[in-house]
This record gives C-alpha cells, sequence and structure tokens, in this order.
C-alpha cells in the first residue's frame, strides 16, 4: 500500500496516512516533530526538503515511503546518482531517511547492505572517474582589501552594509546564518575602542556558554560605519545586516533575520566588483563565484600560509573535524611536500 503524503501543515509530510504504521511509530513522529527545535534550523530544513523529495519519488512510483525500505531507498539513491547529484549529497540524503526511522523508532535503512554497498559503490565510481569534492572558491585577504578600497567611500548604504559584512565575515569565519542573526546589541564596544561580537550559539557550539569573536581594528571600523550611518546605532533590539531600501535606507528589522538566501549575493555583488563578468567553471553544478562559505574557506588558507597550526586554525572557525580544514587547504599543503625539496636538491638544515 502507497499510503498518501498528510500535507496538512508544514511538518505533516512526515507521517503517512498508512494502515500499517502502529500507534507507536505515529506517537514517536509527532513527538518528534513537536521537539524539533532540538536541530538546527538549517539541519530541520534540510531534513524536511529530503522527506518530500523521498516521499514524492515514493508516490509516483505506487510505493509506501515509510517505513523506508532498503531496496527503494537503494534504486532511489542510485536514480539520484545518475541525475548528477554529488555523493555528499546523496550521502546526506541517506542520513536524513536513517534519521527518521529512528525518531520513529525503526531500524535505520541505511544500516542494511544494499543500502551500504550502494553508497560504497557511487563514492567509489566518483573517484575512478575523476570528481572531487565541491569546494566554495575562497575569499581572500587581498580579495577583502581590493573592495575596501572600491566600496570604503561609496555613497551607496547597500555598498557600506556588503563591505562591513564581509570584513565581519572574514575576521570572524563566522557562518552567513551566524551573522544573518547578530543584533546591534551584540556589538560590544570596549575601552580601547575594539569591538567584539556576542555571539549566541553556532553550528557546533550550542553548550549555552555562547563564542565571544574580536573584531580587528579595519572590521570594526567599518562595522562601525555601517551601524552609524545607517542609524541602527539607535536600535539595540535590531539585526546588524538588515537589508537597504531603494530609497538608500536601512531597513530597520527586530523579528525576521536574513537568510542564507538573501545574505550571500553579497558574495557574487562582491565577485562582479573584483572579477567582473568573469567566472570560474562550475564545481557540481555551482560556485562559479564567491558564495556564502568562500570567507570560511579563504581565511583558512590564508592563515595556513601564514604559518598558523591546524588546531588554531580550528579554534578560529570553531571547526570540530580536522578533515574539513585539511579539505580546504588541500593545494597549499600539497605545495608543502618535503619531497619537492628532496628532488630540488635543497640542503639539509
Amino acid at each position: 500500500m502507497a499510503g498518501e503524503m498528510t500535507t496538512g501543515s508544514r511538518n505533516g509530510a512526515l507521517i503517512a496516512e498508512n494502515p500499517d504504521l502502529n500507534e507507536e511509530i505515529l506517537r514517536n513522529l509527532n513527538a518528534f516533530i513537536k521537539d524539533k527545535e532540538a536541530f538546527a534550523d538549517n539541519t530541520w530544513n534540510q531534513f524536511m526538503i529530503t522527506v518530500r523529495k523521498w516521499g514524492q519519488w515514493c508516490l509516483a512510483k505506487g510505493r509506501p515511503y515509510l517505513p523506508v525500505e532498503a531496496d527503494y531507498l537503494r534504486d532511489y539513491l542510485w536514480e539520484q546518482h545518475e541525475n548528477g547529484l554529488s555523493p555528499a549529497t546523496i550521502s546526506s540524503c541517506a542520513a536524513m531517511l536513517n534519521l527518521l526511522h529512528r525518531q520513529a523508532g525503526l531500524i535505520p535503512p541505511g544500516d542494511s547492505q544494499q543500502v551500504k554497498r550502494v553508497l560504497k559503490k557511487i563514492h567509489r565510481l566518483a573517484v575512478v572517474r575523476g570528481e572531487q569534492t565541491g569546494q566554495a572558491i575562497p575569499f581572500r585577504i587581498a580579495d577583502l582589501n581590493r573592495l575596501d578600497t572600491a566600496w570604503q567611500d561609496s555613497p551607496r548604504l547597500k555598498d557600506v552594509r556588503n563591505l562591513a559584512f564581509l570584513f565581519v565575515a572574514y575576521n570572524t569565519l563566522l557562518r552567513v546564518s551566524n551573522l544573518g542573526r547578530l543584533k546591534v546589541r551584540d556589538v560590544m564596544g570596549q575601552r580601547d575602542d575594539s569591538l567584539l561580537l556576542n555571539v549566541g550559539y553556532t553550528k557546533t557550539r550550542v553548550d549555552g556558554q555562547g563564542l565571544v569573536k574580536a573584531l580587528s581594528p579595519r572590521a570594526a571600523a567599518r562595522l562601525r560605519a555601517w551601524l552609524q550611518v545607517s542609524g541602527l546605532s539607535d536600535h539595540p533590539d535590531a539585526y546588524v545586516f538588515c537589508p537597504v531600501h531603494r530609497s538608500n535606507q536601512a531597513v530597520v528589522t527586530t523579528t525576521n533575520p536574513l537568510d542564507r538566501r538573501k545574505l550571500s549575493p553579497i558574495f557574487a555583488a562582491a565577485w562582479d566588483v573584483v572579477h567582473g563578468e568573469d567566472r570560474q567553471p562550475q564545481n557540481k553544478g555551482r560556485y562559479a563565484t564567491w558564495t556564502g562559505h568562500s570567507a570560511r574557506v579563504g581565511a583558512a588558507q590564508d592563515m595556513t600560509e601564514s604559518g598558523y597550526s591546524l588546531a588554531q586554525i580550528m579554534h578560529e572557525g570553531t571547526w570540530t573535524k580536522p578533515e574539513t580544514v585539511l579539505g580546504y587547504i588541500r593545494n597549499l599543503d600539497a605545495k608543502k611536500s618535503v619531497m619537492n625539496e628532496l628532488v630540488e636538491g635543497q640542503p639539509e638544515a
């Protein structure tokens, strides 16, 4: 029995109108929905997108989408691969459906050999074909300096905002979602005229203690300029990075922060200033210009070239897995090969 998707609410697609689902499973799913705040907004949104796409695929084929049958999931994942999705995206899809099963009190379909095998096949084929993990184009300090020259004296309020945003993004290595949630009251002036940012939480820091980031003098100056010229300094509950109306006025916002979709275009606008219409060859169908993650990647590379340790870089970017940083700096590390020195016959120290 295929069952039908319940669409009475935004989260209703989690629960199928399937008589084969027992009361305990339904109770578990309803409790899961009630506690959705246990997950980051981005995680929950991605989870819901994954479940809806899976449900639509199953309904189109007349198959039940819950419980998730391992054989059907295997076919679905392989079809996503044939449609050009990256191995990382496909693995994330499987992980989200495993989460759905665990929360429902069911055995995750990803534990089956069928699913494990097809994921291994997808990853292996990608490696054999020479595919590489997609990576945001790095936004480096030299790029920031060029934008500072271009925008520092701009009469356009949007340029003032964008410059402050990029300085804070690069200086703090905060994710775009964290930057969007910063409020004016989170900007703390110090006696030495420096600025500190009080960050409530990040993707990897949810311990309740928050995170404090110090701004460099230049980053602090650009942020102050934005807060003063926009009038936001008089609104402590307003979000720091708010919309700018075409009349060149800031739209003071206290309830709904700008999300990644609305803030990421700042990087694209910056790219147009520095590189014009030149575009990089798309990687995995994206990354033709700077994107929301570019400042984190670029800052990690700049710190590496400046001789900072992996531990220091991870601390600045609140990364918990060294593999993430190593992926960002892999090209730089390759240039440090000791074999290059050996081949060139450089003298021992």
